[in-house]
């Protein structure tokens, strides 16, 4: 089973030759997703949602809609939760760009921060501790702020071609960080995805829509207890 999982992980090197997504912009009608960092008029008063991710958040080669954080802004639409989700998803991107990237993200205030990061770093065999660090920093900089996110933080596998020395501490990072820093946790983001080729797309890197539904409902299976706290 986990030599399956690896297998769309390993795939995902693909992504670091496929440059970086621009953000994407929508408005903040339901269902829709939207980067701007900083919100105007009515949407000032409505709670932040902001997944900052890879391009599995991205939702790269898929229509806005289909990305699991519009899948999720669906969701809480549908349960009239009034919340706007944020994609911040970008292709090819590590720890280190999304630790760069988040001071921006956090000009605004946001209600809950979910971090999906590292897999390309993992597939660059990048140094565990690094990877630690970076995702350690950006949990530190959302608690700086004032009022602090709520942290959501979701858990990836690296490929075996480093070893399963490499792959056990890879696999450490998240779970240690969730624990450590009290922080809501999805054990692995694609679960139920990862290796099935119906549920990827024809380049076997990125989930279809299907798949991201999956995903989806992966991440939501944590967040509404967050939801449920705030």
């Amino acid at each position: 089973m986990i030599a399956r999982h690896f297998r769309v992980v390993a795939a995902v090197a693909l992504v670091l030759g496929c440059g970086k997504a621009e953000p994407r912009h929508a408005g903040a009608t339901p269902g829709s997703t939207d980067t701007q960092p900083v919100p105007s008029g009515s949407e000032v008063t409505t709670p932040v949602i902001v997944f900052l991710g890879t391009s599995l958040t991205a939702g790269l080669g898929l229509d806005p809609e289909q990305a699991y954080p519009a899948i999720i802004q669906q969701k809480l639409d549908s349960a009239r939760l009034g919340y706007r989700v944020i994609n911040a998803g970008v292709s090819g991107e590590t720890s280190a760009g999304a630790r760069r990237r988040l001071d921006w993200l956090l000009r605004q205030p946001v209600a809950i921060l979910v971090i999906e990061t590292g897999a390309n770093d993992g597939l660059r065999g990048q140094d565990p501790d690094s990877i630690r660090a970076n995702i350690q920093a950006m949990i530190d900089a959302a608690r700086s702020r004032a009022p602090a996110p709520r942290i959501v933080l979701a858990g990836m596998e690296a490929p075996p071609n480093y070893g399963p020395i490499y792959v056990r501490r890879f696999r450490a990072i998240y779970a240690e960080l969730a624990q450590a820093n009290r922080v809501a946790f999805v054990p692995f983001l694609l679960r139920d995805v990862a290796g099935v080729d119906s549920l990827n797309q024809a380049d076997g890197i990125h989930p279809t829509a299907a798949g991201q539904r999956i995903v989806a409902k992966n991440v939501w299976s944590v967040l509404k207890g967050v939801l449920q706290q705030n």
